[in-house]
């Protein structure tokens, strides 16, 4: 069986060509290598860089577990913990005063979110730790009584500082969150006896969570970075302790590596714990984290990428 173009200049036997056999081969991908050639070079140099610089590695060593740093991991650790706390708390809250019908608290929680959200995390630090300038003492009638100076320390102004601070931002992640479950499923609940607030527990937030948590988790790494602008205001957390040592030994290069290391680790931790978080909130629904894959890249399409060249023989 022949085949003839219009022109009538070739001529293909079809029978021919069912009989021929073929291989599948791998494209060459050549661009995708020469990348990734370039990249690793330049890895290689800058790690040359830090390898023959100034450094002194046995320093970063010999700090690295201190006391004095682990302590202030610590600390960093639970102000980022407890400030997290109070930024849901207070995210929550707002967030449903933002979506009430009463014009009073949906300006109020405006107001909170204008304000906090505004203004620089470090100048609001700063006018928590010197607020006894404005109230110089606490007094609750009949309960109690103190100095401001006493009550306010750099860890409590750090608390109040990053938590109400992250509140403003968490506001509106919790506003988007319930925003975007459709409002007939609110209708839904209504109709079979809710209450409002059974509603929101029970039908609105395990939905909204699944939208919130990728946020919430990546608010919380911040939070753990953040913190260390307490140490502003003399707060014992990881950079201060770091400080108050390299002010002493001049090996400042050494502890901030010190430093980082631990604020790597720290977020590591964070990250590991909001996927399987965004896992569980995730079950059933397309788009929901896949499981860990350790498959090489140049392999892992291979079937795809693979072409289909004519055998000789």
């Amino acid at each position: 069986m022949t085949l003839q173009r219009a022109s009538g200049a070739v001529r293909v036997d079809v029978g021919a060509l069912s009989q021929r056999s073929y291989r599948i081969v791998r494209l060459k991908h050549v661009g995708r290598w020469v990348g990734a050639v370039v990249v690793v070079a330049a890895l290689g140099l800058l790690v040359q860089a830090f390898a023959h610089g100034q450094i002194h590695w046995p320093i970063v060593g010999e700090f690295l577990t201190a006391g004095v740093i682990v302590r202030g991991f610590g600390n960093t650790l639970l102000i980022s913990f407890f400030a997290m706390i109070i930024g849901v708390s207070l995210g929550t809250l707002f967030a449903i005063m933002r979506l009430s019908a009463n014009p009073v608290t949906r300006f109020v929680a405006w107001l909170y979110v204008w304000v906090f959200r505004g203004t620089p995390v470090m100048l609001q630090l700063l006018i928590w730790f010197n607020i006894a300038l404005v109230f110089p003492r606490l007094v609750i009638p009949g309960l109690y009584e103190a100095r401001m100076v006493d009550v306010v320390t750099p860890f409590v102004a750090a608390l109040l500082g990053l938590g109400i601070n992250e509140g403003a931002y968490m506001t509106e992640v919790v506003r988007g969150g319930i925003s975007s479950v459709d409002h007939g499923q609110t209708e839904a609940a209504k109709t079979i006896g809710m209450s409002r607030f059974q509603t929101l527990r029970r039908i609105i937030l395990p939905q909204a969570m699944r939208l919130i948590i990728p946020v919430m988790g990546n608010s919380a790494i911040g939070m753990l970075k953040f913190s260390s602008l307490a140490a502003a205001i003399s707060m014992g957390e990881m950079l201060n302790a770091a400080q108050q040592i390299y002010f002493i030994n001049g090996a400042v290069i050494e502890l901030l590596f010190v430093c980082g290391i631990w604020y790597l680790a720290g977020t590591t931790v964070l990250s590991i714990i909001q996927y399987y978080i965004e896992q569980h909130f995730g079950r059933g629904v397309a788009g929901a984290p896949a499981k860990f894959s350790f498959r090489m890249p140049f392999r892992s399409n291979t079937p795809l990428s693979g072409g289909v060249e004519e055998s000789k023989a």
